[in-house]
């Protein structure tokens, strides 16, 4: 079992006492979690280790700059906490470099282009349309203001990406980098494939790993540290540590990357992150951590399996990984449609671009499921709720929503809470 308990998920009696209001805020979203299946792909419960490590006196501490070389005094205990991060980062994912300061995965990609690229490079990587991130590109975004994008697809029929296509792009584009990674892609990334293609046309490659980098800690997806020049990922989702970014590289790069995330776009490292990081990579290397991760990837296949039974669609046919996609037209229902539904019934997920069609899917994971104690029972139970919670009237959604509640009663994250 992969259950948490914490007592942190309760709001501490201080703050009761002085500031009632936002006690009421966090206790209601921590009952908001207990009694609603959380299945964004994106998120999942810290352990109780983590937790204590955000709310405790670290955060007190400003320290700009690098262990043994800040601009503050007084840094002696948070230098010691941040190299602690740092091995055990590297000892993790068998780099030879780790940053842990990015404040989150767009941070660290953010980071990642300023040390390898300059303003206007041009960069291959995958189209929003396909599932590509808002750093890869998107006109809102600092990506896309700053750099020429160029967006390769998936194959229209496998819904699988295209290889070829990426060759050819990057040959007739002849990129300064070429990004592999995505938001909504729940198949492995051949990056060995990415390696020789960067090779043939002198580009730099960067793995965006922010979704799968748990499943590597866990030994349940490739590694891409040995072949991405840089690889940018986050440290919550199925790693289960606190929101925020690291990278990760060789010596190499090592310089480029540590002036790229401070001074040039952070300032002063959130210390007290930085050491819940370092408790979920203590964490990730133990053998639970590897039985976890590869028991997030039955449940996610189990679950996909269960959702096709019950008329959804589930692009690439499958799952290698934590994250599914899925077409809910054929139960009559888009995408944003079907989120409000299972929202209502207390089924909470995103939407997501579907590659070759019109309107929108949805996006799911099964990292928190799992990490409550769900199995692949559950998943199949989770999947009729699903197509119940679709199929009924609006007016018929309250009882779905008991028995949603009735489901995750049974595999609270935190305890009871009061």
């Amino acid at each position: 079992m992969s259950v948490v308990t914490a007592p942190h998920t309760t709001a501490p009696d201080v703050l009761r006492r002085q500031d009632p209001e936002m006690a009421e805020v966090i206790l209601g979203e921590a009952r908001r979690q207990a009694d609603s299946l959380q299945l964004i792909a994106a998120e999942n419960f810290t352990s109780p280790a983590v937790l204590a490590a955000l709310g405790s006196p670290l955060a007190n501490k400003y320290a700009e700059g690098y262990p043994g070389a800040r601009h503050h005094g007084g840094c002696e205990l948070v230098d010691a906490a941040e190299r602690i991060a740092v091995a055990r980062a590297k000892a993790l994912f068998g780099a030879e470099h780790a940053n842990v300061q990015p404040h989150s995965g767009s941070s660290a990609v953010l980071a990642t282009y300023a040390a390898l690229l300059r303003p206007g490079d041009t960069v291959l990587a995958m189209g929003l349309a396909y599932g590509g991130h808002l750093t890869h590109g998107a006109p809102v975004n600092f990506s896309g203001r700053w750099f020429d994008f160029v967006g390769y697809g998936v194959d229209a029929e496998s819904g699988i990406i295209d290889y070829a296509q990426v060759h050819q792009l990057a040959r007739t584009h002849r990129p300064k980098a070429i990004v592999c990674g995505s938001i909504s892609y729940p198949r492995h990334i051949d990056y060995a494939t990415f390696r020789e293609i960067a090779d043939d046309v002198g580009a730099y490659l960067i793995a965006d790993a922010a979704h799968p980098i748990g499943l590597v800690a866990g030994g349940a997806a490739p590694n891409p540290v040995p072949y991405a020049d840089v690889v940018c990922a986050t440290t919550h989702k199925v790693l289960r540590g606190p929101r925020g970014g690291m990278i990760l590289c060789g010596e190499e790069y090592a310089d480029r990357v540590d002036r790229a995330v401070f001074p040039f776009t952070q300032g002063g490292a959130q210390m007290h992150t930085i050491a819940a990081k370092g408790v979920a990579f203590g964490e990730a290397s133990a053998p639970a951590f590897t039985a976890y991760a590869h028991r997030v990837v039955a449940n996610a296949r189990a679950l996909a399996e269960a959702l096709a039974t019950e008329g959804l669609l589930i692009t690439t046919g499958g799952t290698d990984t934590h994250l599914i996609t899925a077409d809910p037209s054929p139960l009559g229902v888009d995408g944003r449609a079907a989120r409000g539904r299972l929202a209502a019934a207390g089924v909470v997920l995103d939407t997501c671009a579907l590659p070759h069609a019109d309107g929108r899917g949805l996006r799911l994971g099964t990292a928190a499921v799992t990490t409550q104690g769900m199995g692949e029972a559950e998943m199949r139970r989770i999947a009729a709720l699903f197509a119940a919670a679709l199929g009924e009237d609006v007016a018929k959604t309250r009882g779905i929503r008991g028995e949603v509640r009735s489901l995750t009663g049974r595999f609270p994250p935190y305890g009871t809470l009061s």
